[in-house]
């Protein structure tokens, strides 16, 4: 587990440095993500070869999360990067922790790497990484990595400090500035819209093959035997056997977890591009609008004739769902940072608004009101929602009854109007006996 004791102390430099540089060794290496991160696993992927999956305790019950880490069967190593700092998550616990990156390493037996970015200190870093050490002796913490090491000197005080410890530094990476990706409100830019990505990431390979010792990290990886095998039983089911899914720059939020499991249940993804204004297929079941950044691309948006046409085809007869970002489509209207009002598909009677921003972040429930394709009314889900749009307007029946991780009342409800339904929360997993799914705006 590539994990820090904060968000911005340089995890996602390590591990996609790592990922790269134990690729080019000749190393089958499995990414995961630890929390409901919608970006991250394309840059993995882009980085290793193969695909990343999310691993969340707070959403997922453990035959769950032991379905998905066997995606692991063949790889040499498992690479999985953390989220926030190690022990961060929410007070209450959910299906089996607290969405801390903590508790995934503690359930697969993961040893830590701890990212420590020592800008403004030099000894003082043993006693945080000391802290980390002790704090719950369920978790091993292999070493750390320094980052942001500002000269030779600076490092030979931080190692001295962390030698007398007794912590292992697995590398020490000098402070650059221009190893920086770009990010926009809801994290990284995507990997798609990436200019450079795969230089990018040799940069990070070389980083990390100089300033780290890749044989001590390897070393350090714990042996746990073989990885269980994924059921698809104990993946989220399809909502519909034919599903036409938006997908480009615009619609890119889906967990891989949710298309993994959709696909070994015999469901047909089909995808389509709106902002190529291409219309969902014709003999779909349902269509899936994802969440992604639809604000960026209102006008294109509003201006796909083919697109809108055919989605409101479509929901004359068979089942629409969007979330969050497709949500906001599915709505009248869509207001972009500037001001401007732009048309959507009219299905729901929502206009959202990113002139008047406020963040919307955390973990949901939801218990169905009403059906979401094959979902009954009465399915409990638990999900995620990340956004920073506002609702100006919702006159629809309520989708779902919505609490957080604690139980307090979420407003944000989601909408139904006959088979168009959508909502903010992003689906991972079905609550108890019930099946989970996801996505973001």
């Amino acid at each position: 587990m590539i994990a820090a004791p904060a968000s911005g102390e340089g995890k996602t430099t390590v591990m996609l440095g790592l990922l790269r540089a134990l690729t080019g060794r000749g190393m089958v290496v499995q990414p995961f993500k630890s929390g409901p991160d919608y970006i991250d696993p394309a840059f993995h992927r882009a980085a290793s070869g193969r695909r990343s999956f999310n691993l969340d305790g707070w959403a997922m019950d453990g035959d769950m999360l032991d379905a998905i880490a066997g995606e692991a069967e063949g790889a040499d190593i498992i690479l999985a990067e953390g989220s926030m700092g190690l022990f961060d998550g929410v007070a209450s616990i959910g299906a089996t922790g607290n969405g801390a990156s903590a508790d995934i390493a503690r359930r697969m037996g993961w040893p830590v790497v701890l990212v420590l970015d020592i800008s403004g200190q030099a000894q003082s870093a043993a006693a945080t990484a000391l802290g980390f050490k002790l704090l719950d002796s369920g978790i091993t913490l292999a070493g750390v990595i320094l980052n942001r090491v500002a000269s030779p000197r600076h490092e030979r005080l931080a190692r001295a400090g962390l030698d007398a410890a007794g912590i292992a530094v697995l590398g020490a990476l000098p402070r650059r500035g221009d190893l920086v990706l770009p990010e926009r409100h809801l994290g990284l830019v995507q990997a798609v819209e990436h200019p450079a990505l795969d230089a990018a990431i040799a940069d990070y390979a070389a980083l990390l093959s100089e300033h780290a010792d890749l044989d001590a990290i390897c070393r350090a990886a714990a042996t746990s035997g073989q990885a269980p095998s994924p059921d698809p039983a104990d993946l989220p089911a399809p909502p519909a056997q034919r599903i036409a899914m938006a997908r480009d720059a615009a619609f890119s939020f889906v967990y891989p977890h949710v298309l993994e499991g959709w696909r070994r249940a015999g469901a047909e993804i089909l995808p389509f591009s709106p902002l190529a204004d291409e219309a969902p297929a014709a003999d779909a079941d349902m269509v899936w609008l994802p969440g992604g950044y639809p604000e960026l691309h209102a006008g294109t948006i509003a201006a796909a004739a083919r697109f809108l046409d055919g989605l409101r085809a479509h929901a004359a007869t068979r089942p629409v769902h969007g979330e969050c970002g497709g949500y906001m489509v599915l709505g009248e209207a869509l207001i972009d940072k500037a001001g401007e009002a732009h048309r959507m598909a009219g299905l729901l009677g929502l206009v959202t608004s990113h002139a008047q921003r406020r963040m919307h972040l955390g973990y949901r429930r939801a218990e169905l009101l009403g059906p979401i394709a094959g979902m009954a009314a009465g399915t409990r889900l638990r999900g995620h929602e990340f956004h920073y749009s506002t609702i100006v307007q919702q006159g629809d029946e309520p989708l779902a009854r919505v609490t957080d991780a604690d139980g307090a009342v979420v407003a944000e409800t989601g909408s139904r109007r006959g088979g168009v339904t959508g909502s903010y929360f992003h689906m991972i997993a079905r609550d108890a006996a019930h099946i989970l799914l996801g996505g973001a705006a």
